[in-house]
């Protein structure tokens, strides 16, 4: 591996830089966007048999806001029960954008990654040429400068393209993930809002 990095030249490290930082956001975002610590599936059902027993406390909302995001959610709602249901919504929305901004945390740096992986991989091919140029001589090439440039050119090209592949993947893959979590929260805050207001059977 050192003599690949060694054949492709100093642009090189500028491609692991960025691939580095592109693995640590796909582990750190498969971590964050568990359903369990996003949505958990019970949350709702389990939130309405507390309510209808024993009403909102405060030790229920700071158990909300501990529990998931959208516990966040429903907390944000419940602080304003007996208000209307549109003040419930509205309270629920402010909530819901917190929420979207943090399950977005760091996608738009991994998409960027995506984006300037190829350019950082034309850049070392260009570095490549200017070796390869530079090892022609009017008495004659120089092989061996002419073969570095070479590797450089190729290998930061093709490491370009392996990190930016995996990443545009990943990348699309959470904003999927992430816009599909945002639409089922919604769903379960809007029908909190109207059990709680009776608009609606559990």
């Amino acid at each position: 591996m050192l003599a690949i990095i060694d054949a492709a030249g100093w642009p090189i490290w500028l491609i692991i830089i960025t691939s580095i930082i592109a693995v640590g956001i796909i582990l750190e975002r498969a971590f964050s966007l568990r359903r369990e610590l996003v949505a958990p599936r019970n949350l709702l059902q389990g939130l309405i048999n507390d309510y209808n027993q024993n009403g909102v406390s405060e030790e229920m909302l700071t158990r909300l806001e501990q529990n998931s995001l959208l516990g966040q959610l429903f907390a944000a709602g419940l602080k304003n029960v007996k208000s209307s249901s549109e003040v419930m919504k509205e309270s629920i929305d402010e909530a819901g954008h917190a929420v979207t901004h943090e399950l977005e945390r760091f996608l738009p740096s991994l998409g960027t990654i995506a984006a300037i992986s190829p350019l950082l991989g034309l850049f070392g091919t260009v570095i490549g040429m200017i070796e390869i140029f530079g090892s022609q001589a009017p008495t004659g090439g120089n092989p061996v400068q002419l073969a570095h440039g070479i590797s450089i050119a190729l290998y930061n090209t093709a490491f370009g393209i392996i990190v930016a592949v995996p990443s545009m993947i990943f990348y699309r893959y959470y904003r999927a993930k992430v816009e599909t979590l945002v639409i089922e929260m919604e769903l379960q805050a809007i029908k909190l809002v109207e059990i709680v207001h009776g608009e609606r059977q559990g």
